[in-house]
């Protein structure tokens, strides 16, 4: 997919993997609107990227729990770019109370307390609903919208079920859950925008050293960006309504 002259915004993007999409699809010529919840942190982000050679980079305050920070967002990207060609739906939280290290693995389902399952979905799935169905009149004026998901393979109920996976003994509940509801607004949303140029899917980064993932994780950060840029320039004839690592199909 050509990138002259395309638009991306990326809501959590002064840091990890959101900042790696960011470098990722500013190396290929996108114009890339940061969000972040703190506007310094934007900034910051943002001159690191300009100091590399990557100039069409903005910075802006966006918090995705925000309904109006949505109306606003959606007001500036019109006003500013008219369309917008790739949507990464990047910011997450994980709050589940656990050492997924622990010997035997963990599971969170008896014990996570309801507010904090409702403060992950909040930010994890709902606002991210709503902020697509915000941006999606936008969207729907760029020849090749791309909408990208950051899932998890914890998301994945497949390989939850099965005794011999690798994450079969790793149930953060709260935080799994969650991504399991996006696959699912994935799945639905590619559906309905089937007749359309517009392809949506759902990213798993990898286990990536991140303030999430932690220093035990083994990929490097520099790789954590990699999947939501192949998501973000596929060609007219890729996937949609999928779910990926590098390139690679995983199971719902």
């Amino acid at each position: 997919m050509a990138s002259e002259g395309k638009v991306a915004f990326i809501t959590g993007a002064n840091k990890g993997i959101g900042l790696e999409t960011a470098r990722g699809l500013g190396e290929l010529g996108f114009t890339v609107v940061l969000g972040s919840r703190d506007e310094a942190n934007g900034r910051a982000a943002a001159e690191k990227l300009r100091s590399e050679g990557i100039k069409k980079v903005e910075p802006v305050r966006f918090d995705v729990t925000r309904p109006e920070d949505h109306r606003e967002i959606a007001r500036f990207l019109a006003d500013r770019y008219v369309k917008l060609d790739v949507l990464v739906n990047n910011a997450g939280i994980m709050l589940d109370d656990a050492d997924f290290g622990a010997p035997g693995g963990v599971n969170t389902t008896t014990t996570v307390k309801p507010e904090i399952l409702r403060k992950v979905f909040e930010t994890n799935f709902f606002s991210v609903v709503a902020l697509t169905q915000e941006l999606l009149p936008l969207i729907r004026k760029s020849p090749a919208g791309r909408i990208v998901n950051l899932s998890s393979v914890l998301a994945s109920l497949t390989l939850h079920a099965d005794p011999k996976s690798p994450i079969y003994n790793m149930k953060g509940f709260a935080y799994d859950a969650s991504k399991t509801a996006l696959n699912a607004f994935t799945v639905h949303l590619a559906q309905a925008l089937i007749e359309t140029p517009i392809k949506v899917n759902s990213a798993h980064p990898g286990w990536v050293k991140t303030d999430m993932g932690g220093e035990a994780a083994p990929m490097e950060l520099s790789e954590g960006g990699k999947t939501s840029v192949q998501l973000a320039t596929l060609p007219d004839d890729g996937p949609t309504g999928g779910f990926f690592h590098l390139g690679e199909t995983l199971p719902w």
